[in-house]
Formats: C-alpha cells, sequence, structure tokens
C-alpha cells in the first residue's frame, strides 16, 4: 500500500499478490487454513501461527478487499471517529454528515466542543440507508415496469 495509512489505495502488484493469495485459499476448498506458515522470501526461519476459524475468514476477506482495489481499514467496533473520518468512510461530505447527526440519525456524543462518532453507530446507519436505498430501488423499478417503461 502507498500514501498514508489511513484508506490508502492498494498497489496494482499489492492487489494482485492478494488475488493470487484468495485463490490460493480458495483453492483449498471448504474452511480456511487454521494454521498458517509464514516466512520471508528466502528467509528461514518459518513461522507457524494458530489462528481461530473467525480470524482465518477475515484475512480472507480483507485479501478479497484488496485484490479488487479497495483501501482497507482495520478498526475496533467501539471505536469513535472524527467528523471528518466518518464523513470519509460514509463517502460524504462532513457538513452533509453534521446534518445527519443533528437530525438525530447518527448517534454521537461531544468531547468539548468536538463531535465523535461510534464505529458501530455508523456502520448501523450505513447499512439501514443501504437498505432504504435497495427497498426505494426496487419499488421505482417495480413501478417503472407496472407502467410498461422497459425497466
Amino acid at each position: 500500500m502507498h500514501a498514508s495509512p489511513d484508506f490508502a489505495l492498494p498497489s496494482a502488484k499489492t492487489a494482485k499478490a492478494a488475488a493470487h493469495a484468495v485463490e490460493a485459499l480458495r483453492d483449498l476448498r471448504g474452511e480456511p487454513p487454521r494454521v498458517l506458515e509464514l516466512r520471508r522470501k528466502n528467509h528461514p526461519p518459518t513461522v507457524t501461527v494458530e489462528l481461530p476459524a473467525e480470524i482465518a475468514h477475515v484475512i480472507v476477506r480483507v485479501l478479497s478487499f484488496i485484490a479488487a482495489g479497495h483501501a482497507v481499514t482495520v478498526m475496533p467496533i467501539e471505536a469513535e471517529l472524527t467528523t471528518q473520518k466518518a464523513a470519509d468512510l460514509l463517502g460524504v461530505s462532513r457538513p452533509y454528515l453534521i446534518q445527519l447527526l443533528e437530525k438525530g440519525l447518527i448517534p454521537f456524543h461531544r468531547i468539548g466542543s468536538h463531535r465523535r462518532i461510534k464505529v458501530i453507530d455508523l456502520v448501523a446507519y450505513r447499512d439501514a440507508d443501504d437498505t432504504r436505498r435497495r427497498n426505494v430501488a426496487d419499488e421505482l423499478t417495480a413501478e417503472a415496469q407496472r407502467l410498461g417503461l422497459g425497466y
């Protein structure tokens, strides 16, 4: 990855390596490996790491996102974000995010004069908003079909 560690897009080389890793793990059929052997290229020794299944699934999922060229960040669900970071994660402007906060659509609290948003609350809003938008799109498509508009 390049640029700053926050929201840096993977390089083409990194995405290709991640795609190769995902394909290699898929070839194992079924559950991802729970014991991984890691070594630096051309450098012994090999380090063996045992992983719970949940972590192995997360690793495969992260590799899949990177392979698709997406930026990936890992943070605890209870982490608190500034309004700018929250806006960046939602892909909206900071002023628009503040409108959502002030309307009570996303819970937040203040530290002095600064607003802070929990990741879990931001994810809940994003998921609910995605569902709402999908439902509206489905309704519009159904209405267009009913009217014979070719959708």
